[in-house]
């Protein structure tokens, strides 16, 4: 094998397909419902999460890996003869993972290279470093490098998205800033973008329809340089539609995903984003 070994954790939001092709390892969160915890896309997919919502109105809660999991997986990459790994993982700001994944680097030094690099941002914004990083890797560029491109491709990665409720936000304290969209007004639907790692308010539309066409008018705005572009939502019957309005901006095919266990906990259902990658 003798070349470098990307690794993730599962809030990356990509799908098998593209995690098989490019051999990408992920390293789950656990999910919590109640007393009740699973391990992320292994003890519960992403189907069965958003069953799990509808059925309780319990909010469900999540949390790091363990250094462990991330070992096992730098483990496997040294038996398998890698040459090296990079690590890229959800934004530092938002979960301790990254120290869960530092701490394993450390214990493997002087067996295998492992460079950890932090994404400043989670779900497809952090699949599209992964892609990006991955698709350097397969090409045959070395750790320094593929490292360098997960940096340099993280600075230039924006997500936006439109949440259907802040009720997830507000109650797994997630909001920060974002607590000022928090309107008297359940009609009203709250706009975040991912901003320095951080989960920050990007105004507010009384309806659906509103916000999507202002993620459609972001991504609008951008289209010239945009070189990647990715579609999540949680759960959502108007994607196919959205999708079509924001492939019909871009010169590039855009991918969809879904918005998995560990981002859903903190965005509710119904949440729809893009997450896309400038030439600069």
């Amino acid at each position: 094998m003798n070349s470098v070994q990307i690794v993730t954790d599962s809030s990356c939001d990509l799908p098998e397909d593209l995690i098989n092709q490019f051999g990408i390892g992920i390293v789950p969160l656990k999910i919590r419902f109640g007393q009740t915890e699973f391990v992320d896309r292994l003890e519960l997919t992403t189907d069965q999460f958003w069953e799990k919502c509808r059925e309780t109105d319990e909010l469900p809660s999540t949390a790091a890996p363990a250094p462990g999991a991330f070992l096992a997986e730098f483990q496997r990459a040294a038996d398998e003869g890698a040459s090296g790994v990079v690590a890229i993982v959800l934004s530092g700001e938002l979960s301790a993972t990254i120290e869960a994944a530092q701490q394993a680097a450390r214990e493997v030094e002087g067996n295998i290279d492992v460079r950890v690099v932090d994404s400043r941002t989670v779900t497809l914004g952090l699949g599209a470093v992964v892609v990006a990083a991955a698709q350097a890797a397969k090409g045959g560029a070395d750790i320094d490098e593929v490292s360098n491109i997960a940096t340099d491709s993280a600075a230039r990665t924006h997500v936006h998205a439109a949440l259907d409720t802040l009720e997830n936000l507000r109650k797994g304290g997630r909001i920060g800033a974002a607590g000022s969209l928090l309107g008297s007004m359940l009609s009203i639907k709250p706009l975040i973008e991912v901003r320095d790692g951080v989960v920050e308010p990007a105004g507010k539309q009384r309806t659906r329809t509103k916000a999507l066409s202002y993620l459609v008018k972001v991504v609008e705005e951008h289209a010239q340089q945009i070189e990647s572009i990715y579609v999540t939502h949680a759960a959502c019957d108007d994607v196919d539609s959205f999708v079509e309005r924001i492939q019909s901006l871009v010169q590039t095919d855009v991918l969809v995903g879904q918005v998995g266990p560990v981002v859903g906990a903190h965005a509710g259902i119904g949440t729809i984003g893009v997450a896309f990658q400038t030439t600069s």
